[in-house]
């Protein structure tokens, strides 16, 4: 933080490795990350075409792999060598914005008539104080995959309270002894927090000029303490999900071992391929409210910012709003499986007939939300804090108030930091 700092105050004297501004030669320079998404080279020449044909400017796009990008992003904010427009995660954005980093979007976003029209966890995940960061341009959420099959030789509907979830899950672990109704991964923090929120609770809040830990509140360990007891009183789960990660429990899913999985919306894809003999036997239902409706889910994904070093910040709004909207967000969607940050293309997607796309489409429109919006909450989840408590709980470590009382400590003690 001390080098994004230092780095920030240079900023406004430098420009960018791009954008001359002016002429028919002006380019952008365009960050995608690479590692996830798929081979979106097809996708970025149609589009550098179509921006082309515009603006008569070109695009200089780079892909940059995941692993890689947040420590090639720092270099570049020390150096002033940003990118005019780049794809940034959205636990990100508070980090690069604090450093002075981002162009504040929201004047251009009100301008345009975009801000009644943005996925409001998008648009809480880039705005700091008064300003927008990010723009909105793709995203995931998680909800539960189920076996369709095992539902219907049981006579079960998709549960819409958590009393209902339980009453499935006991109804799978006594007629499918064979089956884990539902596991429960100790190591994958953003399935604790739909019943956390769900509970009243929060992961934390501001207070004035800082944050606090809220995963130690009454709220908070009810429903901490009801997903943990999921598998510690109901038996859903096995002990060895203790340690396992998301993507064990899609293992054993794809491997016929169990019922229901939490599950993101870009997986299912994933799990038909890894196995086929599994095509027409699965869907999805939203992960439910307490009482009814549908408990807050994480959103996972991308905005697009423009950085304070381009020449040329219109053009590149031009761009970020081509992208973001319309057609070619349409297209990026569809191509990559995740969801567009609009409102209106996303409300499409929750019409849609198939069943492992229009729940997770639900999910995010009525009740996606964001991790806190801080850069301390980066050191948090390099920390894994909430993965450290979970674990802790389901190996009958510490109880449920012993992990969330130091996990909450340890919170706290790097919002103090300013970390």
């Amino acid at each position: 933080m001390a080098l994004l700092a230092a780095a920030a105050l240079a900023l406004t004297g430098c420009g960018g490795d791009a954008g001359s501004g002016g002429g028919d030669d002006r380019t952008l320079t365009v960050w995608i990350m690479e590692g996830t998404n798929p081979d979106a080279e097809p996708f970025f020449s149609e589009l550098s075409a179509a921006f082309t044909e515009r603006t008569g400017a070109t695009l200089d796009v780079q892909f940059v792999q995941w692993a890689s990008a947040h420590d090639r992003f720092i270099t570049a904010i020390a150096g002033g060598t940003t990118p005019d427009v780049a794809e940034v995660g959205t636990t990100w954005v508070a980090e690069f914005a604090d450093a002075g980093a981002l162009v504040d979007l929201e004047p251009r976003v009100q301008e345009a008539g975009l801000a009644d029209g943005l996925v409001d966890g998008l648009v809480e995940a880039g705005t700091i104080g008064d300003g927008l960061y990010g723009m909105p341009w793709y995203a995931g959420v998680r909800s539960i995959v189920y076996r369709t099959d095992v539902f219907a030789e049981l006579g079960l509907q998709p549960p819409t309270t958590w009393d209902e979830l339980v009453a499935v899950g006991q109804r799978i672990k006594q007629a499918r002894p064979d089956l884990l109704p539902l596991p429960i991964a100790g190591d994958n923090e953003f399935i604790v927090y739909p019943f956390l929120w769900g509970a009243g609770g929060e992961v934390a809040t501001r207070n004035g000029d800082t944050w606090v830990s809220g995963v130690d509140s009454p709220q908070a360990r009810e429903g901490i303490q009801f997903y943990a007891d999921l598998a510690l009183v109901h038996g859903f789960s096995t002990p060895a999900a203790a340690t396992w990660r998301e993507t064990d429990v899609r293992d054993a899913f794809t491997k016929g071992q169990a019922a229901m999985i939490f599950s993101g919306s870009w997986t299912p894809k994933a799990i038909l391929e890894a196995a086929p003999d599994l095509e027409g036997k699965i869907g999805a239902f939203p992960i439910p409210g307490r009482d009814g409706g549908l408990a807050p889910s994480v959103l996972g994904g991308s905005l697009l910012s423009i950085f304070e070093t381009s020449d040329d910040q219109d053009l590149a709004w031009q761009l970020v709003e081509m992208m973001s909207t319309g057609e070619f967000a349409a297209k990026w969607a569809q191509e990559s499986s995740y969801f567009p940050g609009t409102t209106a293309l996303l409300a499409e997607a929750a019409q849609s007939s198939d069943p492992l796309v229009a729940p997770f489409a639900r999910q995010m429109a009525e009740s996606g939300r964001s991790v806190p919006v801080t850069p301390a909450f980066g050191q948090i989840q390099g920390k894994k804090t909430i993965a450290a408590m979970m674990r802790s709980i389901l190996t009958g470590e510490a109880t449920v108030e012993e992990a969330t009382a130091t996990a909450a400590a340890e919170m706290n003690q790097i919002f103090a930091s300013g970390a």
